[in-house]
């Protein structure tokens, strides 16, 4: 692998708004999956092939607690340098200002009826 990969790997998973959304949900700290689907109103497949691309790009980190699995950002010095370049453009973001207010609200909702929610399955796709 040359030393541009990674970085071409990054740019790749920051080319869609979505992937962008996602990312910007956790600049404010770690989500369940479940959390990050009602925010942004996807369906689960969905939502895992954005989050699998930004993990790709080793922009995210992962963590399980019992069935539930949590998503952060990358603690590597070079990834945060990176991602800082990335907060003052998605800051001003209309849809990402909503997301956030709403990510306020899914927080303060128990994470086992949110999950439990986001897992009774989900057809539509409206937020793709």
């Amino acid at each position: 692998m040359t030393a541009i990969r990674p970085l071409v790997d990054r740019f790749k998973a920051l080319s869609h708004p979505m992937r962008l959304r996602l990312l910007a949900l956790l600049k404010d700290g770690e989500l369940c999956v479940c959390q990050m689907m009602e925010i942004v109103d996807l369906a689960a497949s969905t939502t895992s092939e954005h989050l699998s691309e930004l993990r790709r790009a080793g922009l995210l980190t992962e963590r399980k607690e019992g069935r539930w699995v949590y998503l952060g950002l990358s603690e590597n010095p070079q990834i945060k340098v990176f991602l800082e370049t990335l907060w003052p453009s998605l800051d001003l973001d209309p849809q990402i200002k909503k997301d956030r207010k709403k990510a306020h609200s899914v927080k303060k909702t128990p994470l086992l009826t949110t999950c439990s929610r986001m897992s009774s399955g989900r057809d539509l796709e409206p937020g793709q």
